[in-house]
């Protein structure tokens, strides 16, 4: 690693967070000078869900004021950095957009390099950024809009092993809460109503477990709590609070030993390689889930793999991992010019077929 310090400006915008962070990092571990993010729950709690046209027009109000918050929280001014990262993809479309042209017109204006990093790029290189995991390392993204298993060997050496092949298990919190009258986001919710429920009150599904590959669905799961809140309904004329915190316990559980199992097959994939410290990192916004975190640190430990998370604020969308996977595309030398585009779908492992499916980010990268 080069002893020069570079200092990058993030900017994240593909979903409904608008996000700008200050990152450095000389010959040693990286350091967050500044992390702003600005969410949008308030405007989206009316419709059940992020609106791309609302989430567009609050990035394009705040995304210049939280540039301003981050380079006065880092004790900066644009002269100071060393170049501006900025999410290009994947994402909602409008969102994505208006930070690529925010991005660009600092550039411009300051004469520094522009950085396009791919989202989920950002999420896969963050336990470096906060642990300093060495490649490879096998990492879960798990969050609202995708759920994949990923081999990451580089800054842009990435093998996905297995994916969702349609709702992502953030989608299935959310809709679950909306089928359950609880409030969003669904996933902090449902768990809350989960530690008051029994997880073995109801049986549900665990999709995909008779395919022996890393591929998940939870699409099947959410219609089976339907099935199963309505038949409560029409027996009892409603849903009792133990009866609600009974499906929310049986729904995360049966979501925990889904990812537990397609864990560790993808595990044993992974650690065929024979890996000098092998690792199982998590991130995105489900691996705050108690219940779930700790499925998947007992796989590890199974496995005899470290296993790491990043906090949650660095585990929900952020433009630190933005800064930061900007950083290591730098040290390898990538620029990008004015003609960079937004682009709604980017894979981060063009090597391997798509997956079936789409969700509030689009088709499963």
């Amino acid at each position: 690693m080069a002893d020069t310090p570079l200092t990058l400006l993030g900017l994240e915008s593909s979903c409904d967070d608008t996000a700008a962070a200050v990152v450095r990092q000389g010959d040693g571990p990286a350091d967050i000078l500044s992390s702003v993010v600005h969410g949008q729950a308030d405007f989206h709690a009316a419709f059940g869900g992020v609106v791309p046209e609302i989430a567009a027009r609050a990035h394009a109000e705040k995304l210049d004021l939280c540039v301003i918050e981050a380079l006065d929280k880092a004790g900066l001014t644009l002269r100071d950095l060393d170049g501006i990262a900025v999410t290009a993809g994947p994402g909602l479309i409008g969102g994505v957009m208006a930070g690529v042209m925010m991005a660009k017109g600092l550039a411009l204006g300051a004469g520094l390099p522009l950085i396009g990093v791919n989202h989920l790029a950002g999420h896969a290189l963050t336990p470096r950024l906060t642990d300093g995991l060495v490649f490879p390392y096998l990492m879960l993204l798990v969050s609202g809009g995708h759920c994949q298993f990923l081999v990451v060997r580089g800054p842009e050496d990435f093998s996905r092993l297995g994916g969702t092949i349609d709702d992502a298990p953030g989608e299935a919190f959310d809709k679950s809460a909306r089928l359950l009258g609880l409030p969003q986001p669904g996933g902090p919710s449902v768990e809350a109503e989960a530690a008051l429920g029994d997880p073995a009150h109801f049986a549900f599904p665990r999709p995909l477990l008779d395919r022996p590959d890393c591929n998940l669905s939870f699409s099947g799961l959410k219609t089976a709590l339907l099935r199963a809140r309505d038949q409560i309904v029409a027996e009892k004329g409603g849903l009792t609070r133990a009866d609600r915190a009974d499906l929310c316990a049986g729904f995360q559980q049966a979501v925990a030993d889904v990812l537990a199992e397609k864990t560790r097959r993808a595990l044993r994939i992974y650690m065929a390689e024979a890996p000098s410290v092998p690792a199982l990192a998590v991130a995105g916004g489900v691996a705050a889930n108690r219940a779930i975190r700790q499925a998947l640190e007992e796989v590890a430990d199974q496995a005899g793999v470290r296993f790491t998370a990043p906090p949650l604020r660095l585990c929900t969308d952020n433009a630190a991992m933005i800064a930061y996977a900007g950083l290591e595309r730098f040290r390898l030398g990538r620029r990008d010019g004015m003609d960079l585009s937004a682009r709604p779908r980017w894979p981060l492992d063009c090597s391997v077929p798509g997956l079936v499916g789409g969700g509030r980010k689009g088709a499963k990268a």
